[in-house]
């Protein structure tokens, strides 16, 4: 996955996150497991784009 599409990807999976988040706050969430998988796919993404930013630093 290219840089620009992690971006789009990350801003999705956060705008998701905050609507599962209500959801949840409300009582009405149904699948609560949702919610960790998107953040644990938020942490993946991030730690990607922390890998390709050290490499770039480094040399």
């Amino acid at each position: 996955m290219n840089p620009e599409d992690r971006k789009k990807k990350l801003a999705e999976l956060r705008a998701e996150l905050a609507r599962l988040k209500a959801q949840a706050k409300r009582g009405s969430l149904e699948k609560t497991a949702l919610i960790r998988k998107i953040r644990r796919t938020i942490a993946m993404i991030l730690t990607v784009e922390r890998e390709e930013a050290m490499k770039k630093h480094e040399g």
